[in-house]
């Protein structure tokens, strides 16, 4: 796990592990069947949990497989490698979805007690803390770096309210706050401090990336909106095609997320388009132009429980309902027909790694 004294292994596996296992299933419930390499043999997948639009458990909401199983764990339709070795995130705008969310993914949380299920998902010890935090010291560490190679395969060809934001769009990466069910002191809320979309109108030759903050504040606040900025292509509200100054579909980039102490440093490099770097702090209200919002959380996400995500977060969220988040993207939840039909989305990374942060 991460930890300001004692550096992780994470990053790319040295060594190919090819198993004799069912395709799509664990070890343990599998029966022999033809040779197949499980993503955690290609990448170091000894802190990552993932959730998939299933509910094969039938507990109501999307299935999540743990540190242990994910070593020997494969999907052959939301979670695989492809014939390059790279790990493949689907999923569709209708499938099963987490409870307190309408928005399908499948998608990994870092674990930093690995395979150590003793400790609880909102133990200190399993998640990182900003410097500002008044018990920073009990938490697995002080901020954290990701760092993902990846490509955009799809996004949802389809939405019902093509006007509103998410349509269209995936998210690539996060950074988030932990959700309790009471929020002491304005915080436990379960916002994101960062949110790293694509999106891409079906229009369009190219896409868009950018990031977005969410204020930190209550669910039912107003208020509590995603400020967006630009890193290549059109801003999350603009419907003006990007042309050469955005991202086609399965053109690869990356983005090294890494907060140090307080601030939140972000550096997206493409071949083609070249590096933006951006930087916030993240223990006050100030935004990343260094103008005090005055409608966020004066101290930020000081007091929260953070963790880093990665994958494929289906922003075409089905729900038709009047705020912006709700775009009724089609689905029918039979996934043959919603593949066919473009209501989905599909992310592929090439290189995914979380260590400890670096001082700028």
């Amino acid at each position: 796990m991460i930890n300001a004294k004692k550096k992780p292994l994470i990053g790319l596996a040295a060594i190919p592990l090819v198993i004799i296992v069912g395709v799509g299933c664990s070890a343990d419930k599998a029966e022999l069947a033809e040779p197949v390499d499980y993503p955690a043999s290609k990448f170091d997948l000894s802190h990552w949990s993932l959730t998939l639009p299933v509910d094969e458990n039938g507990n109501g909401g999307a299935d999540v497989i743990e540190v242990p199983e994910l070593q020997t764990y494969i999907h052959p339709d939301y979670f695989y490698l492809n014939d390059d070795g790279h790990m493949v995130f689907t999923s569709p705008n209708k499938a099963a979805t987490e409870v307190t969310s309408t928005n399908t993914r499948s998608e990994f949380r870092y674990e930093s007690r690995g395979s150590d299920m003793s400790i609880e998902e909102a133990d200190p010890r399993n998640n990182w803390a900003l410097a500002a935090k008044e018990d920073a010291d009990q938490f697995a560490a002080i901020g954290g770096k990701m760092e993902a190679t990846l490509h955009v395969d799809h996004v949802s060809l389809n939405a019902g309210h093509p006007d509103k934001e998410p349509a269209y769009s995936v998210v690539i990466g996060q950074i988030h706050a932990y959700q309790f069910e009471s929020q002491d002191h304005g915080y436990g809320w379960g916002n994101e401090p960062l949110k790293i979309s694509y999106k891409k109108w079906p229009n369009h030759e190219t896409g868009s990336v950018f990031w977005q903050y969410e204020r930190n504040l209550d669910f039912d606040d107003p208020n509590r909106i995603d400020v967006d900025y630009l890193v290549w292509g059109s801003a999350w509200t603009d419907a003006s095609d990007p042309g050469e100054n955005g991202v086609a579909l399965g053109e690869a980039f990356s983005y090294t997320v890494n907060v140090h102490e307080n601030t939140m440093y972000l550096t997206f490099e493409s071949d083609r388009l070249g590096t933006v770097r951006h930087e916030i702090n993240l223990s006050d209200n100030v935004d990343a132009n260094g103008v005090i919002d005055a409608l966020d959380h004066p101290n930020g996400y000081t007091g929260d429980y953070l963790y880093f995500k990665a994958g494929s977060y289906n922003q075409c969220s089905t729900k038709d309902a009047p705020t912006f988040r709700y775009p009724a993207c089609p689905g029918t939840g039979d996934l043959e027909k919603d593949l066919a039909d473009g209501n989905y989305s599909q992310v592929t990374f090439s290189r995914l790694v979380v260590n400890d942060s670096d001082p700028q």
